[in-house]
């Protein structure tokens, strides 16, 4: 039989689109070049945050989806998504509370740090309660929640999107970084990210530089593991771990969070987020099927996934379902 839907890419935008298709009753099967762990999503800390994108009123309404979609989540522990405390903080001052942009205001529990709360360095910060997401974690629920509602997972390269007009109706195109090949579209590019994953040394709350370096400190404990950050280098489309970085990654955390000098290193990550602007979620035509583009999220993936797919997945079966 053949499917309603096929979704390009099974990262978290690709999973969490067809999750959206096939519990909607639709016949849904995902091609992706590589399994849900070894994508770029897998890289990510993760946290949802507040989201600076364009088209700015989208990617806010998609934030507050995505808030409410993760803090449900949050009660299921197969789902590796939990709600920790922790600090964005900055080296330079903040917005204090009530001339806060509409991007940070929906982020709950939000109160400034003391003085005395801030790591040496910095100048201003804020405190609040978000859903951080272990990734690898929480992929194999995705691929689970959309198998159980009847989808499938194919593991193929794909060459050309015009060579799937036969396969179904609906292509949705998650493809991330692979867009930039497959549409083609050249206003995509790559910011490479790279993490370091250690042992928990008995740390508890996250910490979130905010910055627009290249290099900032982050980390996210999730249970018996913290994942480590982070760098952003645009352009960069390596997929290597460099140990210079990881090393410098080690030293900004520890510095932050002593805990962390002599903690035990168990993986290191890398993903290429794919970067665009604006966020392109829009449909179209090819060759007789309905094309419909999600991809181009950069670092804000993981906090628009649930926002962006179920508009996605509106465009896709606009008879079915209607954007959130």
């Amino acid at each position: 039989m053949r499917d309603d839907v096929l979704v390009l890419g099974a990262g978290v935008i690709g999973l969490t689109t067809a999750v959206c298709l096939a519990e909607a009753g639709l016949r849904v099967r995902v091609l992706a070049a590589e399994p849900p762990v070894a994508t770029t999503s897998v890289a990510a800390g993760a946290m949802w945050g507040p989201a600076f994108a364009e088209p700015a009123e989208q990617v806010l309404s998609w934030s507050r989806t995505g808030l409410a979609e993760f803090t449900a989540l949050a009660g299921d522990e197969t789902t590796g998504v939990s709600l920790v405390r922790g600090r964005m903080a900055a080296r330079f001052p903040l917005p204090l509370d009530g001339e806060l942009p509409p991007q940070v205001a929906v982020v709950p529990e939000l109160a400034d740090c003391l003085p005395e709360e801030l790591p040496e360095g910095y100048l201003s910060g804020q405190w609040c309660r978000v859903p951080l997401i272990d990734m690898p974690r929480y992929l194999r629920y995705l691929t689970g929640r959309l198998r159980s509602a009847g989808g499938t997972l194919e593991i193929r390269s794909v060459a050309r999107l015009l060579d799937l007009v036969d396969l179904a109706p609906v292509l949705v195109n998650c493809a991330g970084a692979g867009a930039r090949r497959l549409v083609p579209d050249l206003a995509l590019q790559a910011v490479r990210g790279q993490s370091v994953v250690v042992t928990n040394p008995g740390v508890h709350e996250f910490f979130v530089e905010v910055s627009n370096e290249q290099e900032m400190t982050c980390y996210f404990p999730h249970g018996e593991h913290v994942v480590l950050g982070g760098v952003s280098l645009e352009g960069d489309w390596s997929t290597e771990p460099d140990p210079a970085v990881a090393e410098q990654i080690l030293a900004r955390c520890a510095a932050v969070q002593p805990l962390f000098s002599n903690a035990e290193v168990v993986e290191h990550r890398v993903g290429t987020r794919p970067t665009r602007a604006p966020i392109r979620v829009e449909a179209t035509e090819l060759g007789g099927a309905r094309l419909v583009h999600c991809y181009g999220h950069g670092g804000l993936g993981v906090t628009l996934s649930w926002g962006s797919a179920r508009q996605a997945a509106a465009l896709a079966a606009p008879d079915r379902l209607s954007p959130s």
